[in-house]
């Protein structure tokens, strides 16, 4: 067996966004010659996620509305963990609901998802450089 990492990097300039990494992912996968296994994928950041879904912008701006109703950004002061002079309480609890890692089998050398999945960076505290994980392991 074999394994191969990777760190793919971010510079995502507004506070929450949702990039779509699959194509990087599947890139990282290309590169590792690994035909059967297992990727993960997961947000080396406390502030960030890592998820499956569909690639569709209204469920997107769902996701961004129901996420901000469940843990609004303001007032700051409604987060203990803000006390320590942060204003990223709410990213850590959206973090928290969004997951910090998925797992995909790779098949004949692809991802093997199921209709309409895709691999997603969930920022919510941008504004400086960040990173995920690819880890690849398999023959």
């Amino acid at each position: 067996m074999k394994s191969h990492r990777n760190e793919l990097w971010f510079d995502i300039p507004t506070r929450r966004a949702f990039l779509n990494i699959t194509p990087l992912v599947a890139e990282t996968l290309a590169e590792s010659g690994i035909r059967e296994g297992l990727c993960l994928v997961n947000a080396m950041h406390i502030t960030a996620s890592v998820f499956i879904n569909d690639d569709e912008p209204g469920l997107h701006a769902d996701y961004e509305r129901w996420l901000e109703e469940l843990a609004p950004h303001e007032p700051t002061s409604a987060y203990r963990h803000n006390l320590t002079g942060e204003d990223n309480g709410d990213a850590h609890l959206k973090r928290q609901v969004m997951g910090r890692e998925v797992v995909v089998a790779v098949t004949r050398g692809e991802l093997d998802f199921g209709p309409w999945e895709q691999i997603f960076y969930g920022e919510f505290d941008g504004g400086r450089r960040k990173r995920a994980l690819v880890k690849l392991i398999g023959e």
